[in-house]
This record gives C-alpha cells, structure tokens and sequence, in this order.
C-alpha cells in the first residue's frame, strides 16, 4: 500500500518505521526538508521525501501527523481545501489538547477530525492513534499482559475503517469500531482524560473494571 504522511515528527517516525516494516511504501512530508530527507533516508528505500501536497497525493492512504494548533495550515498546505485529499483515507490521529489543564482546545466546538473532514474536501476519515505515546507503536507489537493492544477507530465509511483496521493490524495490534465521526470527539476527549491522569502519575487503565464486570457483577447476572 501507498501511504503519504503529513508530519515527520515522533508519530510520523514511529507508525512509518512499522508501516516500511510491514511492506508499505511511504512519502513523507513536512516544515523542515532536511528533517523529512533524514527520517526517509533512515526508513530505507520504501520510503522518500516529498512536499506536501506529494504526500496528500502519493498514495490510497495519508496520515495526518501534526500537532493540533497545526492542523488547518498543513491541510492548507497540502490543498485538501482544493481536493488533493478526495477519495484518499485520511487518518488523523492528533489530540487537541491543552497542555497542562489537560481539556480539550476544541471544547464547544467539532471535534478535530470533524473538522479535517470538513477542511480535507472530499476525503474519508478515520480516527486512529490518538491514545498512545509514540513509544508504544514502535513496539513490536504493543501487547500488555498478554493481551494485544485494541485501538479504536471512529468513521463513517466502511472501506475506509476496513483499510485502517489492516494497517492497525499491521502494528500486532487489534482494531475496534467506535462509531461514526461524530463519536471521534469522545475519542479525543478520552485521550484528554488519560493524559491528566498519567501526567498525575496513575494507571489509567485501572479506573475501569474489566469487560465482565461492565454491567455489574457476573455473580448477579447468573443469579
């Protein structure tokens, strides 16, 4: 698969080296030429440097790897206002968050990757990514206490969450559908509310009961 990346920071690295891994072919994309050169270089040969807009338009598939305040002048940049992005599977996997109050900088508004869709003319998009630090997808595979690590997928358009879930896979990982986009902006908000918890020094996973205990307790169920 033909992948274009817009971004060539830490989540651009980390999903791409898995992706290369895996037997896609990537161009890359991003504000400082010699950055996006050295991380293709360092890919290898299935993956080259390009402009912007030759990563909106490489491939099947472009992640969005930016940071959120970001957003608007990279998808300007790359003319997804024109429909360089039209059919594309756009993957955003940004959080809009506040550092330090740990909310949401879209709060009272569209979700970001409402938003992207609304920027992004024609695309189909997918909300991916968006709850792990980098260092958790270059591993290979992210998989804690056994149990291979689930990402949730948020859109509309069933090829479109088809194609992500592979790549997800791609990772040793599993993929679970979220809804539709208009459910990405409680995906965001859940990455706002485990960062604060982490930040806060918490497991995050351990403020929610196992899935057999998710309406009570299995000893009432069986009652």
């Amino acid at each position: 698969m033909r992948i274009g990346i817009l971004g060539a920071g830490r989540m651009a690295d980390a999903l791409g080296t898995q992706w290369v891994r895996a037997g896609h072919e990537l161009t890359l994309s991003g504000r400082d030429p010699v950055k996006v050169a050295a991380l293709a270089e360092r890919l290898g040969p299935a993956a080259r440097a390009g402009t912007w807009i030759e990563a909106a338009t490489s491939g099947e598939v472009v992640l969005l790897a930016v940071r959120d305040y970001a957003v608007a002048e990279v998808l300007e940049a790359a003319g997804a206002a024109g429909g360089t992005l039209r059919g594309r599977v756009l993957i955003d996997c940004t959080n809009p968050v506040v550092p330090g109050r740990f909310t949401l900088a879209t709060e009272g508004g569209p979700s970001m990757a409402e938003r992207v869709a609304e920027t992004a003319v024609g695309s189909r998009v997918v909300k991916a990514f968006n709850l792990c630090h980098e260092d958790v997808w270059r591993m290979t595979p992210p998989v804690f206490d056994g149990a291979p690590l689930s990402v949730p997928l948020c859109g509309d358009d069933q090829d479109a969450l088809a194609t992500v879930r592979s790549l997800v896979e791609d990772l040793g990982c599993g993929a679970v559908e979220a809804g539709g986009l208009e459910r990405a902006g409680l995906l965001e908000a859940t990455a706002a509310f485990m960062i604060g918890l982490w930040f806060g020094g918490a497991d995050a996973r351990a403020v929610l009961p196992p899935l057999k205990f998710a309406s009570g307790s299995p000893d009432k169920a069986n009652a």
